[in-house]
């Protein structure tokens, strides 16, 4: 993944209120992993561009957000339409094991990477045998 951020930065904050209220919202696919140092999340997010996405860290959870061209989906002359029309939306609760101060994420070709970078006391550790 190329562009890598803090967190992603968001548009109009009036903008998105009106979205969540008005227009129809779906789960993104994840992927997370693992590896010794980081957990991974993978969000698949069709149709959304970079700066249509919103990631936001409150209260222990943490929530993505993308934006399709909703109205655009929805007046399309389908002739065949297996998936649902909508944003995306999905929260997740954050353990206490991930350091939130080295959250970073990246976006590219609709898949959001976020990295969650874990606690050094929670890292795996060998312990020498004297």
């Amino acid at each position: 993944m190329t562009e890598e951020k803090n967190l992603v930065k968001v548009e109009d904050k009036s903008s998105w209120e009106t979205a969540l209220e008005n227009e129809n919202w779906v789960a993104p696919v994840v992927n997370i992993y693992e590896t010794e140092d980081d957990f991974y999340m993978n969000a698949f997010m069709p149709g959304v561009k970079r700066d249509k996405v919103k990631i936001k860290l409150e209260d222990g959870s943490l929530a993505i957000m993308g934006r399709i061209d909703y109205e655009g989906a929805l007046n399309r002359k389908y002739v065949l339409r297996e998936m649902e029309i909508g944003n995306f939306y999905r929260k997740f609760k954050i353990s206490d094991s991930i350091d939130v101060e080295k959250i970073n994420a990246s976006f590219e070709e609709g898949q959001l990477l976020i990295k969650l970078p874990k606690h050094e006391r929670v890292k795996p550790r060998n312990i020498e045998i004297k």
